[in-house]
């Protein structure tokens, strides 16, 4: 059985967060000390809407352990629609590391929802052409993912399923596509079995972890504010499911991080 994290030189990496958002964006500093005292080494800032991007350019120019994504999450509307020239601009600056989120969401969504699928191919173009991953949100639309990704990403994509929800069959094809799976603090909820089972049966070599703070906190903090610093409890079980060492597992999802956000640098 895994063990606890204690106070090692461990490195442990949360892949997907949105430290700019006010519950987190008052306490920086804070934020940052509570990375460090529990061995989160790095923090990737993921945008959601263009008009809020230079709050993350900003926190990424000041840390050099925060990175940051461009792109607009499936569910906004009302907000600056992105085109492809615009992400590519966008995201020539040096610590941006990823395209998205981007994806698609029907769960709340009413009516046509051929704009999402349009922004989301919009995003595979921007990738296409900077070379960069793509993080990638599905909910109650897996299918649709999938085809989308076939048809316009061609294999010259990849990128991540961020805070992974789906079956073992979708995180099967997503790997084949050439995507990591990231799990979020969901994988410690009780009623979260099947989401075990997919993260045990798919291979550490395309597994990451992530927070998607301020939501999702992790037992034990279920229900409380949730920041990066609480990676570690993902990480663990994560570990416990898995049947390996804590700091084998901590050492292949921050490689793997390495291999795909930064071309396999530790820095």
């Amino acid at each position: 059985m895994a063990a606890d994290i204690g106070p090692t030189a461990m490195q442990i990496i949360d892949s997907h967060c949105h430290i700019n958002f006010p519950e987190l964006g008052d306490d920086i500093d804070g934020l940052l000390r509570r990375m460090e005292e529990n061995n989160v080494t790095k923090a990737l800032c993921v945008s959601v809407q263009l008009e809020k991007l230079n709050e993350i350019l900003d926190l990424a120019s000041k840390h050099g352990n925060i990175y940051a994504s461009v792109g607009v999450h499936p569910d906004n509307e009302n907000c600056e629609e992105p085109t492809t020239d615009r992400l590519v601009t966008l995201s020539n600056h040096p610590k941006v590391v990823a395209i998205g989120e981007t994806g698609l969401d029907y769960f709340r969504a009413k009516g046509d929802t051929e704009w999402q699928r349009e922004r989301f191919r919009v995003h595979i173009e921007a990738a296409k052409i900077t070379q960069k991953p793509l993080i990638i949100h599905t909910r109650a639309a897996g299918n649709d993912t999938l085809d989308i990704l076939r048809e316009h990403g061609r294999g010259d994509v990849k990128g991540v399923m961020h805070c992974f929800t789906e079956t073992l069959p979708f995180a099967l094809a997503s790997i084949e596509l050439g995507f990591l799976i990231s799990f979020s603090g969901i994988l410690t909820f009780k009623n979260a079995e099947e989401i075990r089972n997919v993260a045990k049966a798919i291979p550490i070599g395309s597994i990451m972890v992530e927070t998607d703070s301020p939501y999702l906190a992790p037992m034990p903090h279920r229900g409380k504010t949730n920041e990066p610093s609480y990676v570690r409890f993902v990480l663990q079980e994560l570990a416990r499911v898995k049947e390996l060492p804590v700091d084998i597992v901590a050492q292949k999802t921050t490689e793997n991080f390495h291999k795909l956000f930064l071309n396999g640098k530790s820095a």
